[in-house]
């Protein structure tokens, strides 16, 4: 039975339907939504899942288990994006589109169902992730593409906009979702993804056309192989790079990570090169002659590593330092930390579509360059409130983060994807989404090391003045400070008090503690309680802050410089203008 013979209950919307850009929006959004939420919601979730998998996260060698369940899904959803962008221009948007989904309900099962212990139990999660983040990539490279196929010029401001909130939102949510879920039962935070993707995968199928330009042509192998072996192996370096070697605190001088980065740059390098010269390549590099468009991906690029590197200082800061000094146990930390940082979430949802519609009436300048100026006073808000703030003042300037960043997300997406002919749209979302992700990824290694660069300059003396006051023998003391301070910062991140775990480390080496371990031992009791290691890293945490937010400032600042330059109300022409061709030309639509 055809649509064509179908109750006028059971048709399917028409593609030349008003009604069928809503069913667009609202079905991209879902998506978009599923995806981003599921790049954080594992974050603030950890403690849960390796608990509930029976892993140390802070034991020997596990730190790679638990930047890998982060990074995972970060890597393989920068690398492929693109890839999958280009391939919905070549066999259709809509289908890759849909098989995302199928992809990331199967793998949000497999997740749910990990049937091991350990490490095995580790590395089931890390490959579900990697897989979740290929579905995860056909969702977000197509997702912009759809809603630029299905919104005229004047009108995708609105519609970008409400998806790109989703986006960044999704990214938000997945905290507060993962704190509820994993106080429940650590599954819960895969298994919430698997009805979601049930019936996004049906109504995609029935719902969503092919509406977009479509241009047949070739898969650029060596154009993907070298992008995709560049782009993993700066990413894959950079995980590395903040993990101690040697005798460093970190790993940047590895001549695995060096040749990672190096490496990694000489073969994007090389993919630019072969990109300019294949008949079919994966992205037209002839786009970044286009002022909107790369102004606007960097600006994109810039803003997601600062608000990739504030999400994890927010969470240090809540679940190692504030939420434990006020009395919460650590075990309630992740919960607690999503809740409290919800006036994030509700600023950005306020923001996001308002701006956007603005954007489609004045452009996206003012609105994109307020927006990155103000989040980076934002970050300057949050060096000059005390370590133990009160938290309305918090709340306050967490709001007007959340508001600046609606105000910039989007009108930045609709200059972007208003400035490219219509058959390069699954490309250049792709890639729009490649600096998204990698934004993301990049920020764990910058923010990372700049957090443990500023607390190698503290940290160590005062731990060893703090345990050798309460009884530690200056033997123990000083080889507690000689400790990497990466296991202190994940121990933060992750809502566990380290001091037992140093304590043992450095017992199990023989050297004498001077305390019984355990508490029978009035004075071990006293240092693993949850106020002595919060109060003792406050200090060191907060001179690392004022390194790592005031980087952030400046990302924010130069983010608003790109966005400036990127120009008011762009959007690209296909037709003939005045009988001169204007294919391959992005024209402004006023002035």
């Amino acid at each position: 039975m055809t649509a064509e013979t179908l109750p006028p209950s059971r048709k399917r919307t028409s593609a030349d339907s008003p009604r069928y850009r809503w069913v667009a929006l609202s079905n991209t959004t879902l998506g978009i939504l599923i995806s981003t939420i599921n790049s954080s919601i594992v974050l603030i979730s950890l403690p849960a899942i390796f608990k509930g998998i029976h892993v140390d996260p802070l034991g020997e060698g596990n730190v790679t288990y638990l930047l890998w369940m982060i990074m995972g899904f970060l890597v393989v959803s920068a690398v492929l994006v693109v890839v999958l962008g280009r391939l919905g221009d070549i066999f259709g948007r809509v289908k890759i589109y849909n098989l995302g989904f199928v992809i990331f309900t199967i793998a949000s099962v497999a997740l749910s169902l990990d049937p091991f212990q350990g490490d095995a139990g580790a590395l089931w999660l890390i490959i579900g992730r990697m897989v979740q983040g290929v579905g995860g990539s056909m969702l977000f490279a197509n997702s912009t593409a759809i809603l630029t196929d299905a919104f005229p010029a004047e009108k995708r401001g609105m519609a970008l906009g409400i998806n790109n909130v989703a986006a960044v939102a999704g990214s938000f949510l997945g905290l507060v979702i993962g704190g509820v879920l994993s106080e429940i039962d650590w599954r819960l935070v895969f298994w919430v993804s698997v009805p979601i993707g049930i019936v996004g995968t049906v109504w995609s199928y029935l719902s969503l056309h092919e509406t977009g330009e479509r241009r047949p042509g070739g898969l650029d192998p060596w154009g993907n192989l070298t992008f995709a072996v560049g782009l993993t192996s700066i990413l894959v370096a950079i995980t590395y790079g903040i993990q101690p070697y040697g005798d460093s605190t970190m790993g940047w001088t590895s001549p695995w990570v060096l040749l990672g980065l190096i490496g990694g740059s000489a073969v994007l390098g090389l993919f630019c090169w072969i990109e300019t010269r294949v008949t079919d390549p994966m992205f037209a590099m002839s786009l970044f002659r286009i002022r909107p468009f790369w102004a606007g991906n960097l600006a994109s690029l810039l803003a997601s590593v600062a608000r990739g590197g504030m999400q994890f200082m927010l969470i240090i800061w809540l679940q190692g330092i504030w939420l434990p000094i006020h009395g919460y146990s650590y075990e309630s930390t992740p919960l607690w930390a999503g809740i409290y940082m919800l006036p994030l979430t509700v600023g950005f949802l306020i923001a996001g579509p308002i701006s956007g519609v603005l954007s489609d009436r004045f452009g996206a300048r003012i609105f994109a360059t307020a927006g990155c100026l103000l989040v980076g006073a934002t970050f300057v808000g949050f060096l000059l409130i005390p370590v133990d703030f009160p938290y309305w003042l918090f709340a306050v300037i967490l709001l007007v983060n959340g508001l600046a960043s609606g105000l910039f997300a989007a009108p930045n997406a609709s200059a972007i994807m208003n400035s490219v002919p219509a058959h390069q749209r699954g490309a250049a979302s792709g890639m729009r989404g490649t600096f998204f992700n990698a934004g993301s990824s990049l920020s764990i290694g910058v923010f990372f090391s700049l957090m443990i660069a500023g607390l190698a300059a503290r940290l160590p003396s005062t731990l060893t003045g703090g345990l050798q006051d309460h009884g530690v023998t200056p033997q123990a003391a000083d080889a507690a400070g000689q400790l990497p301070p990466v296991a202190s910062l994940f121990a933060s991140f992750l809502g566990f008090n380290p001091i037992a775990t140093i304590l043992g480390q450095i017992d199990r080496l023989g050297v004498p503690v001077g305390i019984t371990l355990g508490d029978s031992d009035p004075r071990y009791a006293k240092l693993t309680d949850q106020h002595f290691f919060p109060q003792l890293m406050s200090d060191p945490f907060h001179h690392g802050l004022v390194v790592v937010f005031a980087a952030a400032a400046v990302m924010c600042v130069l983010a608003a410089v790109a966005s400036w330059f990127a120009g008011g109300k762009y959007v690209h022409v296909d037709e003939p203008v005045i009988g001169e061709a204007a294919t391959n030309a992005a024209l402004p639509e006023e002035g």
